[in-house]
């Protein structure tokens, strides 16, 4: 069988072929694999998915060698960068380390065709494959190239965490934002805490819908990663040289671990006892009190984080936190009096720049949503290395990078993937402005008011997935794809300016993509429009009309 990769996705910067002429042939009984020094994780990954999906075997072979694929190093290539050669009996896959090596058997699972991304061998599967010769030189134009999935309002069970690494990978993507605690539920086990997953961790009840919607699910809903399945998490992830950004939201968000700890909350004016786990949607008025214990309290909580989650950033939330409780409490005024601070918007900043500064003390970063820009006192600004994520439009974005501070962009009206998808009855649950799979293959991550070294700042880029509206992995998949292999395509490829790309093009690689999509069991919105069972009738959502704004 002979493929032809017209289709790669996302698409790389110089990929010459030459359909006519023979480069080589992957056969399940003489095909072997040279790891050379540096690649052995990447080969053992290879065998894995390769071997499974076209019962390859892949025996250890000569580096070079005829009916071999290689995988090589060398440092003189971009460290996510590759270089991938069909010629003579040979594949040949170069990586300027191994996460490039990583993304270059990537091309290659898409060279040889749809079932390479299946987990079992199809009847006739096993038989020999051949691949034209082809050169395919490729490297990343972001460092940061995530996907954020919030896990606190639907609870997903570790086999869809796990699925959706797979995803990323297969996408080129690396960084994996888990979104752990919300108001809805507290979803990683805190050894020294365990009532923020016993009682943190469900919830009576579930609004069906936007929280306009008279409708329930009167089931408790809930579940929650033991410190065992986020090890296995981050393993799976890195294995897949993606990395795992854990966030525990700080000060709002945080009426899930008041109702397992009431003595977290504002108890000196609401009877913080008798809240439950949020069981709707919104903007939640119960926050975080500013006291030594609760510092003291999530300190240890996130001590436990860091020795689960080993990459550099940690994320603390810090957006839509209201402020009505602290202006009623003695405590919290007694607090901004003592640290001789202006207001309560002062106050949240001392509550960021806190564990800004704790992570910094351990070698970690702190990032948070953008409002973390705000309320800062004279002279007493984000803490060094603070990053922030700009969801709100780029605005915080465009401040962040000229304050000195590293960006990921995340701008709501752009990249939300819990925003519809098409204008029609038809969609499920419609939430937000329209945001078609062109709309986000139309994403510019880097704002023209961004230049020299304030665009430098902007790490990349991630596409955010809140889980109000979505009760299980078929929901998300839905929301998610395919937008996420155009948002893949943004974060990587060398595009030209937004008016100027080719989406025709890219619709036309997305015929061979949806294959890929369909082998691995993706349940995305077919280009039609949904399919019956992905419709929620009667389900209320809020539709904003119009183009989003450029905020």
């Amino acid at each position: 069988m002979t493929y032809d990769a017209a289709g790669l996705i996302p698409a790389p910067r110089h990929d010459q072929s030459r359909p006519g002429r023979a480069g080589a042939r992957i056969h399940p009984r003489h095909t072997a694999l040279a790891a050379c020094p540096g690649t052995e994780g990447v080969a053992r990954l290879l065998r894995t998915t390769l071997g499974q999906a076209l019962g390859l075997a892949l025996p250890d072979g000569e580096p070079g060698g005829h009916d071999t694929v290689t995988l090589r190093v060398d440092a003189a290539l971009e460290p996510e960068g590759y270089r991938l050669t069909v010629a003579e009996g040979r594949v040949e896959i170069v990586g300027g380390t191994a996460a490039g090596v990583h993304w270059g058997t990537q091309t290659l699972r898409q060279l040889l065709g749809p079932d390479a991304f299946r987990r079992a061998p199809l009847r006739g599967a096993e038989a020999a494959r051949d691949l034209a010769e082809r050169t395919v030189e490729d490297a990343p134009r972001f460092a940061w190239r995530g996907l954020m999935l919030d896990v606190a309002r639907h609870f997903m069970p570790k086999d869809g965490v796990l699925a959706y690494l797979d995803l990323l990978a297969a996408h080129k993507l690396n960084v994996f934002h888990f979104h752990l605690t919300d108001d809805q539920g507290w979803r990683v086990e805190i050894r020294r805490y365990p009532e923020l997953t016993g009682t943190g961790g469900w919830r009576e009840r579930t609004k069906l819908g936007h929280r306009a919607s008279p409708l329930w699910d009167e089931r408790p809903h809930g579940g929650f990663y033991t410190q065992d399945d986020i090890r296995e998490i981050v393993a799976y992830a890195a294995e897949r040289h993606i990395t795992v950004v854990p966030e525990i939201d700080i000060p709002g968000h945080s009426q899930a671990a008041i109702a397992a700890y009431p003595e977290l909350g504002n108890t000196d004016v609401i009877d913080t006892a008798s809240l439950g786990v949020w069981t709707t949607w919104g903007v939640n008025p119960n926050v975080l009190s500013p006291t030594d214990n609760t510092l003291r309290f999530y300190e240890r909580v996130l001590e436990e984080v860091l020795e689960l989650f080993p990459g550099t950033f940690v994320h603390i939330g810090g957006d839509e936190c209201p402020k009505d409780q602290w202006k009623a409490s003695a405590t919290a005024q007694e607090r901004i009096r003592a640290l001789g601070l202006a207001d309560e918007d002062e106050l949240q900043s001392w509550f960021i720049r806190h564990f800004g500064h704790w992570l910094a003390e351990r070698g970690r970063r702190l990032i948070g949503w953008d409002e973390i820009l705000e309320g800062g006192a004279p002279g007493a600004p984000l803490p060094e290395g603070a990053a922030v994520s700009s969801w709100r439009g780029y605005a915080g974005g465009i401040a962040a990078a000229r304050a000195g501070h590293d960006v990921v962009m995340c701008p709501e009206q752009q990249v939300y993937l819990d925003h519809r998808q098409a204008a029609g009855a038809d969609e499920p649950v419609p939430i937000g402005y329209v945001r078609t799979l062109e709309d986000v293959y139309r994403f510019e991550p880097v704002p023209p008011q961004l230049t020299g070294a304030d665009a430098d700042r902007v790490l990349g880029a991630q596409a955010n997935v809140w889980t109000e509206v979505m009760e299980d992995r078929r929901r998300v998949d839905y929301q998610t794809f395919p937008r996420l292999a155009a948002f893949a395509e943004v974060v990587w490829s060398a595009l030209p300016p937004s008016p100027e790309r080719d989406f025709g093009a890219f619709q036309g690689r997305m015929e061979a993509h949806y294959a890929r999509l369909d082998a691995l069991g993706v349940s995305y919105r077919p280009p039609a429009g949904p399919l019956p069972w992905q419709r929620r009738p009667g389900l209320l959502g809020r539709p904003r009309e119009g183009a989003p704004p450029i905020v």
